[in-house]
């Protein structure tokens, strides 16, 4: 999907990066793209410094194709960015991502904020995925992401055909869910102490809704945000809503650590 932003790059790292403030960094998931975001970089880099990093899901060996080797990459880039005091947020995989960066490294984010993450458990694409070649199963399996199946436009479907239509992209879209579903978390949550936002789609089918409530019980210093008519990823199917939200998190720790 085309972005109306610059993608910068630093090294090996892709990212972009808008505005100015306190850094607001965003993870993708498994699927996803930069563009996922464009609603709330649109409304944040007015007041905050956002940045949405390209994980590299296809680049890596397949060795490291694991949520740790993402985790791994992103502790580097923001090592070398130099990036501190960060709202670091992830959807999906992106958000298995965050919790695993947030137990290794704490000491340079500030808050958590999780949306369809998984972590605990997740709906997979099922033991017959993916049919290669297959366009209308690819176009059912997208679609089910949101509440809304308009949503899922033909550039989205498209983007989610051609990885899987790639061998070597499969293998390591496999290797990745299935990373994802043997590193529980369960026992870790109890560790995490930063303020954490969790804003999930009731009708989310992919981490369902009790998934979310699950992390609300497990992360002590947690607020739980339920949006309706809204599936696994909130921030690109209502972004006015998932804003207003993330707007509110972030103003009440400002004035709490004000105080």
């Amino acid at each position: 999907m085309s972005l109306p932003y610059e993608i910068k790059t630093d090294g090996k790292y892709k990212f972009l990066e808008e505005g100015e403030g306190e850094p607001l960094l965003m993870l993708h998931g498994l699927f996803g793209a930069m563009s996922n975001f464009t609603g709330i970089i649109n409304h944040f880099r007015h007041t905050h410094k956002v940045i949405v990093p390209l994980l590299p899901l296809f680049e890596l060996d397949l060795l490291h194709t694991s949520v740790g080797g993402l985790e791994k990459y992103l502790s580097k880039f923001i090592d070398h960015r130099g990036y501190k005091g960060i709202h670091l947020m992830g959807n999906s995989l992106g958000g298995h991502v965050a919790l695993v960066h947030v137990l290794k490294s704490p000491g340079k984010i500030k808050s958590l904020i999780l949306t369809g993450s998984s972590g605990l458990f997740e709906n997979g694409m099922g033991e017959t995925y993916p049919k290669r070649g297959d366009y209308e199963y690819i176009k059912k399996k997208t679609e089910i992401t949101f509440y809304d199946p308009n949503v899922a436009t033909k550039e989205l479907i498209d983007e989610v055909y051609q990885i899987v239509n790639e061998r070597m992209k499969t293998l390591k879209v496999i290797a990745l869910a299935r990373s994802a579903i043997k590193h529980n978390m369960q026992d870790e949550l109890v560790h995490i102490n930063l303020p954490t936002l969790l804003i999930w789609g009731n009708n989310d089918i992919i981490t369902p809704p009790f998934v979310g409530r699950e992390f609300n019980k497990l992360i002590k210093n947690s607020e739980l945000h339920f949006i309706d008519h809204c599936g696994h990823a909130p921030m690109m199917e209502v972004p006015e809503e998932f804003n207003k939200i993330l707007a509110g998190f972030l103003q009440k720790l400002n004035s709490t650590a004000a105080n």
